[in-house]
C-alpha cells in the first residue's frame, strides 16, 4: 500500500497534511526517513510512525453508532448517518438499515464480507428492538409472532419471539429484514408501532449509556461473536 494512503487511511489527515509530515521527514519506516508518498509499505510487517509514534494501522474499522432519528441509512443522503462519523474517509457504509425515524443500535464498517454474512437471508441473524406501541398489547395478538406473522399483502414472516414489558411496550426479536417488518407486523394485528428502537444485532448489543448520535469501536471480542457462524444460521 502506499504510504500516503495508509497514514490518511490511520487518521493522519488528508493526502496533503501527509505529504507535508513526510516532507518535514515526520514520518518513518522501519527506522528510516521516507519522505516520498509513493513508498510501497507493508502494513502487515513494517513498523511506521509519525513523529515517534507507531503507526496503527487496521485495513478495517468497526463502530457500533446509537443512531438518533432524522438521518438515514446512506451513503449519499443529506441526512446519512455517516455525517455522524468523524473518521477517516475509509469508504464506510451502514450495515443494514433503520428507518429514519428508527433509533438504536446500527453498525457501520468497511468490511463487505462481514456485511454479506449479517445480512444475508440465509444466516437469519437475530435483531431485537424495543417497541412503543399505540394501542394496548395482548399477550394472544402477539403469539401470532411465534407462529409466523401474515403481513397485509399476504407474504409470510418468521416466526418471532417477544417479552411484554407492560400494555404498551415489548421486546421483539427478528430473523429476518423485510422492508418496514416490525411496522408490518403490528399492522396486521390492527395495532401502530409509536417508536423503535434495534438494542441488538446478534451479539452486539447497544450500550446504555452510548448517548444518541454518538458511537464507538467494536472490541475485539465483539468482533470475533459477530463473526462467528451459528450452529443452523443456514436452515430454510
Amino acid at each position: 500500500m502506499r504510504l500516503d494512503k495508509l497514514l490518511a487511511d490511520s487518521g493522519y489527515g488528508s493526502r496533503n497534511d501527509v505529504k507535508k509530515l513526510m516532507k518535514d521527514k515526520l514520518v518513518s519506516v522501519n527506522g528510516l526517513i521516507v519522505t516520498n508518498p509513493g513508498y510501497k509499505t507493508d502494513e502487515e510487517h513494517d513498523v511506521i510512525t509519525v513523529d515517534g509514534e507507531i503507526v496503527r494501522y487496521r485495513r478495517y474499522a468497526y463502530f457500533l453508532l446509537n443512531k438518533p432519528k432524522g438521518y438515514v441509512s446512506s451513503t449519499d443522503d443529506p441526512d446519512s448517518v455517516l455525517h455522524l462519523i468523524s473518521e477517516p474517509d475509509r469508504n464506510l457504509f451502514p450495515c443494514g438499515r433503520l428507518d429514519k425515524d428508527t433509533t438504536g443500535l446500527l453498525l457501520i464498517t468497511n468490511d463487505g464480507d462481514l456485511a454479506h454474512e449479517l445480512l444475508s437471508p440465509k444466516h437469519h441473524v437475530e435483531k431485537e428492538y424495543a417497541v412503543t406501541l399505540k394501542d394496548p398489547l395482548a399477550e394472544e395478538d402477539l403469539e401470532r409472532f411465534k407462529e409466523g406473522i401474515v403481513l397485509e399483502d399476504g407474504e409470510r414472516c418468521r416466526p418471532a419471539s417477544y417479552t411484554i414489558e407492560d400494555d404498551h411496550h415489548c421486546r421483539l426479536v427478528i430473523r429476518e429484514g423485510k422492508y418496514h417488518q416490525i411496522k408490518r407486523m403490528f399492522q396486521a394485528i390492527d395495532n401502530e408501532v409509536i417508536e423503535l428502537q434495534r438494542i441488538r444485532m446478534k451479539d452486539l448489543v447497544l450500550d446504555d449509556d452510548l448517548p444518541s448520535g454518538c458511537y464507538r469501536e467494536l472490541t475485539d471480542e465483539e468482533l470475533s461473536s459477530l463473526r462467528r457462524r451459528d450452529p443452523g444460521s443456514e436452515e430454510d
